[in-house]
């Protein structure tokens, strides 16, 4: 039974949201952290890998539903994925705040109030499993 449960989850997409602010609401009423993945999804390689590799993984997946709140501020280069004015706005002032010096890939855990806890300049350097379980570890220690 277990298996199948697995399995399902696996199926459904992880839900990443693009607002800042609703993701903070979120994190309150869940008791959840927010993790801000600052990417280039058409031209930064780093950022495509560590999508693939990290965040579609199964084992990423099981932990973020119970732990995160997903949000990604994404900065596109080609024409075809152009994000709206808004969109871009509300990416730009993410970064402002968050990734002045223009990372990419940047991951970041965040506390309900969008307090910095812990970061990640480029693509991981561990296993995704040791990562997953560094990412859950955070979250645990900074439950309330």
């Amino acid at each position: 039974m277990k298996a199948l449960i697995i399995f399902f989850v696996a199926l459904i997409p992880l839900q990443w949201g693009t607002d800042l602010d609703m993701a903070k609401k979120a994190a309150k009423e869940k008791n959840q952290m927010i993790l801000l993945y600052f990417s280039g999804s058409d031209w930064c390689a780093p950022c495509i890998a560590t999508r693939k590799e990290y965040f579609e993984s199964e084992s990423f997946a099981q932990m973020a539903k119970d732990n995160l709140v997903l949000v990604n501020a994404d900065f596109p280069r080609r024409k075809k994925n152009q994000l709206s004015a808004e969109q871009v706005s509300k990416n730009n002032a993410m970064a402002e705040k968050y990734n002045k010096e223009g990372n990419f890939p940047y991951t970041l855990l965040l506390d309900a109030d969008g307090k910095i806890i812990k970061g990640w300049k480029g693509k991981p350097e561990v296993p995704v499993e040791k990562w997953v379980n560094e990412v859950k570890a955070v979250c645990k220690s900074h439950r309330k």
